[in-house]
């Protein structure tokens, strides 16, 4: 397990949600009920997917009723039943940046023009399935509160003791990360031995990342922004490389 510098886009990322946090829910929920539906099981403990969602809608203060009435939709009839598919779009926005979108939808044709539209205004390019998914790779991805959390080797140790394949240590705390697989069974390692998990989640992380200028970084930041204003989309993920200076320069 090392130290990398992936918190700068972690944190844009999580701030641009914290700011849309009423559309926010909502896509917590679909997310919720679609990880119920696929999973067949309406319970965390047996369902993995679903206690992912869970652990997701958990860290950003999802309400415990949305999240059973979310849970209890999966399994409805009639008007209450979840008619949500999981869709991946792909390209290419502002110096090249990739783009990798996760959506749950109940209509294809609208949530496609909804995203062609977004990519074209901003003078990108939405690509074919598989376009850039090769850039990316699946984590887990687990925020450690910094009050009350070990000291940075104690961490480091019991973290790879649980599984975790790598550390990162910020002001705003700590960042384990883990395969795909291992991230709720980490999550629980963790919490059991005293450590303050905030969250827990699966993310794509870019395999190699695309530098950019200042400018260029908020225009692609601008289309991630149109994009996770769709209601369709739940999550975008981008290669753009946003060095410390850029993220300063952002945060002014």
């Amino acid at each position: 397990m090392s130290g990398h510098s992936k918190w700068a886009t972690t944190k844009h990322r999580k701030a641009a949600q914290d700011k849309k946090r009423g559309a926010l829910f909502s896509k917590l929920s679909r997310m919720i009920t679609v990880a119920a539906k696929t999973g067949g099981d309406p319970s965390p403990e047996n369902n993995a997917a679903l206690a992912a969602a869970v652990a997701k809608a958990k860290s950003y203060s999802l309400p415990k009723d949305k999240i059973e009435t979310a849970i209890a939709k999966a399994f409805g009839a009639g008007a209450d039943a979840a008619a949500y598919e999981e869709v991946v779009y792909e390209g290419y926005g502002p110096a090249g940046v990739a783009l990798y979108l996760e959506a749950l939808t109940d209509n294809r044709n609208r949530t496609a023009a909804d995203v062609r539209a977004a990519f074209t205004r901003a003078g990108g390019n939405l690509g074919a399935s598989g376009s850039v998914a090769f850039q990316f790779e699946r984590k887990g991805e687990i925020t450690i509160a910094p009050d009350g959390a070990p000291a940075e080797d104690d961490l480091l140790l019991l973290a790879a003791e649980a599984g975790g394949e790598d550390l990162e240590s910020l002001d705003e705390g700590f960042v384990v990360y883990t395969a795909p697989t291992d991230v709720i069974a980490v999550k629980t390692v963790l919490e059991a031995a005293g450590v303050p998990v905030r969250g827990a989640e699966l993310v794509m992380e870019p395999t190699t990342t695309t530098a950019v200028s200042l400018e260029d970084a908020r225009k692609v930041l601008r289309l991630v922004d149109r994009l996770e204003e769709l209601d369709d989309i739940q999550s975008v993920y981008h290669t753009m490389e946003l060095t410390d200076e850029i993220a300063a320069a952002l945060d002014e």
